[in-house]
């Protein structure tokens, strides 16, 4: 097994060319045979032999069209762009007014859910919940301002990449 790490040996040299003389002497007489054939050949098409050519000028028609025409002109289109308004904040106002009820019971305690602020977001999300702080906002809430179920002021403000419910 020959090692890997040494240079590979040099090819081997050309042998020397075993045609024999005559043989190449015959290539190049049968080459400049053919030469010569080929001169001979075209050596007749190329003598003084030219016969005179002549040419008869028959006068014929002159047809000369001449088309002119002119462009109508075209349609002339205009567009009219309106630009369109950026969508402002909505701004919501919302009041909470207490009812003082006549000849309620006392002792109750708000247990009824009759006189607190509770359940008067105005902002509700698509399913009807009031939102919550933290919570992401809609588009057409950006700027806006509502309570949380509990009563207390949310902003929808622009934080921490997003749109989201903060407390006011």
């Amino acid at each position: 097994m020959a090692n890997p790490y040494t240079t590979p040996p040099p090819p081997a040299p050309r042998p020397p060319d075993t045609r024999p003389l005559r043989r190449r002497k015959r290539v190049w007489l049968g080459g400049s045979g053919l030469f010569l054939a080929g001169l001979l050949v075209a050596a007749p098409g190329n003598g003084d032999e030219q016969q005179p050519v002549q040419t008869k000028l028959k006068a014929g028609p002159t047809v000369t069209a001449t088309v002119t025409t002119t462009p109508e002109p075209g349609p002339t289109v205009t567009e009219t762009v309106k630009a369109k308004a950026k969508p402002a904040p909505t701004v919501t106002v919302t009041r909470t007014a207490t009812v003082a009820a006549a000849g309620t019971d006392s002792g109750s305690g708000g247990s009824s859910g009759g006189g607190d602020s509770t359940g008067t977001c105005s902002i509700v999300s698509n399913s009807g919940n009031c939102y919550s702080a933290g919570q992401f906002c809609r588009n057409s809430d950006h700027g806006a301002t509502t309570t949380t179920a509990s009563g207390a002021r949310i902003r929808c403000v622009y934080s921490a990449n997003a749109w989201r419910w903060k407390y006011a």
